[in-house]
């Protein structure tokens, strides 16, 4: 892996003899991962008898993932088990990580299912983003620009990913940069796809956000990618935003987990937003 000034991290690097078993083995092994993080994000611990139970390996292999995880500051080993550090137990951003999980894990599944390999991809700092950026765990040569820390210390060194990271001030809460540095930097690039998670979805007002700074951040990407996705749960349909983000004309996509009011349908129809449902 090497890492370069200017926030690039790029995962690849010469192709020897059997890199391509290699790259399959890692795949497999980066979807372990990022399910044996989801399990403790649930369950906050786990045994190494159980998680090797649940992927049919030896516990050796549990037990080299752990290590791995370790390396990275996202688990710590107990005896027999493994969990998350107490400081990400308590952060805000990690208790809002929680808030609907499964529904977000599965917009993010249906997300991630239209990303090919090899597409540059801009992923902001919401939770649906982070569950997003895990669950393109088996997309492959991704390159990935992010304001967030979050899902920089997911995707880094994964699948021959290229990982560029916009800085600046960080937002404690957020764990993400959205200054005028960080803008400057993500509209440097013209990705395939910017993936935006969104706070309240209006049928007359669009899409909203409630952090100012956050808001900015977002509507300063949204002339940049050939195609903009915002994912959020349906509890979003609900809510009322206090900062306009962009209207459904901005939009390409927007996936959630249940159908949207009769009124945002028609407000998407109207403007050419595909709707895609989970279930």
């Amino acid at each position: 892996m090497w890492i370069f000034v200017g926030l690039y991290f790029d995962a690849r690097c010469a192709r020897p003899p059997g890199f391509r078993l290699a790259q399959d083995l890692s795949v497999i092994q980066s979807t372990r991962l990022a399910t044996i993080l989801d399990l403790l994000e649930e369950r906050r611990s786990c045994s190494i008898t159980e998680l090797a139970r649940q992927f049919a390996v030896s516990e050796e292999t549990i037990r080299r993932d752990v290590k791995q995880l370790e390396a990275s500051g996202r688990v710590y080993k107990v005896h027999g088990g493994v969990r998350l550090p107490d400081n990400l137990l308590e952060a805000p951003y990690r208790l809002r990580l929680g808030e609907n999980a499964d529904a977000k894990r599965a917009i993010a599944a249906r997300a991630a299912s239209l990303v090919e390999d090899g597409m540059t991809v801009l992923i902001d700092s919401g939770t649906s983003a982070f569950w997003f950026a895990r669950a393109l765990a088996q997309v492959r040569g991704l390159t990935i620009v992010t304001n967030s820390l979050e899902v920089a210390q997911e995707v880094l060194g994964r699948n021959d990913t290229r990982l560029f990271l916009a800085g600046g001030a960080m937002n404690v809460d957020y764990r993400a940069g959205f200054g005028a540095e960080a803008i400057a930097y993500s509209r440097g690039f013209a990705p395939d796809i910017c993936v935006l998670s969104m706070g309240a979805i209006e049928a007359e007002r669009g899409f909203l956000d409630f952090e100012p700074e956050e808001a900015a951040y977002k509507r300063a990407l949204l002339d940049r990618p050939r195609r903009v996705m915002v994912l959020a749960d349906a509890s979003k349909f609900a809510r009322e935003g206090t900062v306009h983000v962009a209207g459904f004309e901005a939009v390409d996509d927007l996936v959630t987990d249940r159908s949207p009011p009769v009124g945002i349908v028609q407000a998407a129809e109207g403007a050419g937003t595909r709707i895609h449902v989970t279930n």
